[in-house]
């Protein structure tokens, strides 16, 4: 999800300028620099998570109007979350909440489930419960293997964060309540 929004920025296809990326892992650090976007590697543990967070939040205070997290498999605190100050998305499978955990594809082969989708929302304390943004399925059969499902799943997850970021950025997301209207 994080090099197909780089490409669309490059590409000039989101209204966006990405000035910093934040990761809890050093995986694409190499993949980033050929965009000439600053990295940041941040490990978060346990019991390291609020340090990790202000360290967050030094490196992005007054820089960004939207936080985007693209495969940070982390919960945010509700402090980070306030001191932040701008809106965050998620993206994520859809098979949730029904195939939580560790590996959800293996569950939806096992169960026969017909559909793979993603959902893209707004975050909040609740872990994947914020306001829906935007949201695709493909259809998918019992003869594909669990890694052509994870391969469809992952398509549709980098293409519904992707109109999910424009949609927001293009200020055609409203929010009411818990839920949102789309332009």
């Amino acid at each position: 999800c994080l090099l197909d929004l780089l490409w669309r920025w490059r590409r000039g296809e989101l209204p966006v300028e990405i000035v910093q990326v934040v990761s809890n892992h050093p995986d694409l650090e190499k993949d980033v620099a050929g965009f000439d976007v600053p990295y940041a590697h941040i490990p978060v543990t346990r019991e390291r998570k609020a340090e990790a967070e202000q360290q967050q939040l030094e490196l992005l205070a007054g820089r960004v109007d939207l936080v985007v997290l693209a495969r940070y498999m982390q919960v945010l605190s509700g402090d980070f979350l306030g001191r932040v100050g701008v809106p965050a998305i998620n993206i994520h499978h859809s098979f949730l909440p029904a195939f939580a955990g560790a590996g959800p594809y293996d569950q939806a082969k096992k169960r026969g489930v017909k559909l793979v989708g993603a959902t893209a929302h707004y975050v909040t304390e609740d872990l994947d419960e914020g306001p829906i943004i935007e949201q695709d399925v493909a259809r998918i059969s019992h003869r594909q293997s669990v890694r052509e499902i994870a391969r469809r799943g992952a398509d549709i997850e980098r293409v519904v964060l992707a109109r999910a970021v424009e949609a927001h950025c293009d200020d055609r997301v409203l929010l009411n309540d818990t839920t949102t209207i789309v332009f």
